[in-house]
């Protein structure tokens, strides 16, 4: 590494303790504190307290060993976030199982993938609708055998067969849960298009979760502490978040639905949140649209502008400008205190990860009052490895590494993570495994510096991987290999990088088209740039563009598509002399139709 940083670790941490003590642990300092509060039937706001959700957990583990599952066996989730998926994930892996995530868009032949991959002896489904897209590969899942519907009472049936089992025999099973198992496979995206099974250890989790509440002591370990989770559970991102939450001092409200989200803001009065750039994104935007035009446009144009400056001013570490401070004082009492109140009105902090973030973004909510922190990580670290802290932030950064957590910087500019929680490897994957993982570091892929403080930046992508502003991962080369399947299509450039969805870049193939053009009753003479919008031409890529949906989930989908009225060529750079596409530079050329 020709740059590093650790930061010290003040706290000895336990490497050898299983994810389910992080839970005991909680209910012996505070059993009577409400743990996990959700919407129950009635839309009405219920909670388990610590001992009561521990309670469950056990009943819930005791039927899974009732029903079979043995240590080392796989038990999928496939539901929305909600208290049944927390309490299933902690049984699963507290009797030595694995759990296995698979979001609720992923498209069946993703299901049996991971399903076969993982080796998936059963399976929790969250309704009908999932439990259809099982059946539908079940054939073709030879390990497969029970499979349950939350939404049709399966807790409860799983707790009715765990009245067999005795606490001496859960106990058994728990206590030789070693912090060297084994406690998940979580599939991700990687470059080539291949999902990778991200191997992660008790050890890895138990670690990152007490260096995050040493870390963050002021979101994590204050009276009173309250995150409101709307990320899906098969994200590691909130599934770290749970055991965030049981290691602090923190409530963990679950939420699912979007559509309600500022109406939950307002009922669970969170303490910090937790989102993907998108979500500040579109409170931004619906601020803005919300003042409209005219006067109150005017108004709501300058506070955003007032609150850009005075956070910049307190980002260089110098005085704030007295008339600067004395007009953000007015947009406080006019504009800023009612966008705080969208979040409840009680936020002190808020943490972005899952995808880059918008620096201007950031100086916007922390002009108006709200800390929003950057942080870093990877499905192979257990999600966070860095976080800006609560004081002394830097804006544009990813923060510092959690504590006991090195990151460096090799001679090529890739960003490299040492850490407790780095993965065990890549399930079935060997050969990955060592390209990625070398001498104990992590390469992330991504292209990062380091300051002398210790704060991280990222400065490029080293790999083609696309990160939707939703903080989906998404590998282009599937789905434009299928694109250019297309006869008239030459080209094709999946977009989407720090996008609200992905879109697609299209370039029309001459020679097909002159075949093609007079099959359709259209001239070959017909400029470029009228084809470009023909219907008959979109209407024949449109086909091949929902062949590549068909192949992912819908965040992983084509929602949009521009057919280019120019070529990608070497004299524009974007392509090579081997005439290949060369992404970054069709990035910046066609950046206007992006």
């Amino acid at each position: 590494m020709i740059k590093e940083y650790t930061r010290p670790l003040e706290q000895g941490i336990d490497s050898d303790k299983n994810i389910f003590s992080v839970l005991e642990e909680r209910v012996e300092r505070t059993p009577d504190d409400n743990l996990v509060e959700y919407k129950n039937a009635q839309g009405e706001w219920a909670a388990f307290t610590a001992a009561e959700f521990k309670n469950k957990v056990v009943a819930l583990a005791k039927g899974l060993i009732a029903r079979g599952v043995m240590p080392g066996d796989s038990v999928s989730i496939i539901a929305h976030t909600c208290w049944q998926w927390t309490a299933l994930d902690v049984a699963i892996m507290s009797i030595g199982a694995l759990t296995v995530p698979v979001y609720e868009t992923n498209s069946p032949a993703q299901v049996k993938m991971i399903f076969n991959d993982a080796n998936v002896k059963m399976a929790f489904a969250e309704d009908d609708f999932q439990r259809d897209k099982i059946e539908s590969v079940r054939d073709q899942c030879p390990d497969l055998g029970d499979v349950y519907v939350i939404g049709l009472g399966a807790i409860d049936t799983i707790i009715e067969y765990g009245r067999a089992v005795s606490d001496a025999e859960f106990l058994e099973r728990e206590q030789a849960v070693k912090g060297s198992d084994l406690a998940t496979i979580v599939y991700t995206s990687g470059s080539t298009g291949t999902p990778k099974g991200v191997e992660l250890t008790h050890a890895n989790f138990v670690f990152i979760t007490y260096s995050g509440v040493n870390s963050m002591p002021d979101i994590a370990m204050k009276p009173n502490r309250r995150l409101l989770l709307f990320l899906p559970l098969a994200h590691v991102f909130a599934r770290y978040m749970q055991f965030f939450c049981f290691a602090g001092n923190v409530s963990l409200g679950l939420s699912s639905n979007l559509k309600t989200i500022l109406a939950d803001f307002k009922a669970f009065k969170p303490t910090f949140i937790l989102a993907v750039p998108r979500i500040f994104e579109k409170i931004y935007n619906a601020a803005s649209q919300k003042a409209g035009a005219g006067f109150k446009g005017r108004v709501f144009a300058d506070a955003t502008q007032t609150a850009y400056d005075w956070s910049h001013a307190q980002q260089s570490g110098g005085s704030i400008p007295l008339a600067l401070n004395a007009k953000h004082a007015l947009y406080n009492k006019l504009v800023y205190s009612s966008i705080m109140e969208v979040f409840g009105g009680h936020v002190e902090y808020a943490v972005s990860g899952g995808a880059p973030l918008d620096s201007s973004i950031a100086h916007f909510f922390n002009g108006v009052g709200l800390s929003l922190l950057e942080g870093y990580g990877m499905t192979e670290t257990c999600a966070p490895s860095s976080v800006n802290p609560t004081e002394g932030y830097k804006i544009g950064t990813i923060g510092l590494p959690l504590q006991g957590v090195t990151m460096g910087v090799d001679e090529e500019g890739e960003l490299c993570i040492k850490s407790p929680a780095v993965c065990a490897g890549y399930h079935n994957n060997p050969d990955v495994t060592k390209q990625q993982i070398v001498d104990g570091w992590l390469h992330t892929g991504d292209l990062g510096s380091i300051d002398d403080d210790g704060f991280v930046s990222i400065v490029g992508r080293k790999k083609d991987l696309i990160i939707t502003a939703g903080g989906k991962n998404v590998s282009p080369i599937p789905l434009e290999e299928e694109i250019t399947k297309c006869p008239i299509v030459e080209h094709c450039v999946v977009v989407g990088d720090q996008r609200p969805f992905i879109g697609a870049l299209v370039t029309l193939d001459p020679e097909s088209l002159a075949l093609w053009l007079p099959a359709h009753g259209l001239s070959t003479e017909t400029p470029v740039d009228r084809l470009a919008t023909n219907a008959a031409v979109r209407e024949e890529i449109q086909q091949y563009v929902d062949k590549a949906n068909a192949t992912v989930s819908r965040a992983e989908s084509v929602r949009k598509f521009a057919v280019l009225d120019t070529q990608f060529t070497q004299e524009n750079k974007c392509l090579t002399p081997s005439l290949k596409v060369v992404r970054p530079a069709v990035n910046r050329v066609f950046a206007d139709v992006i």
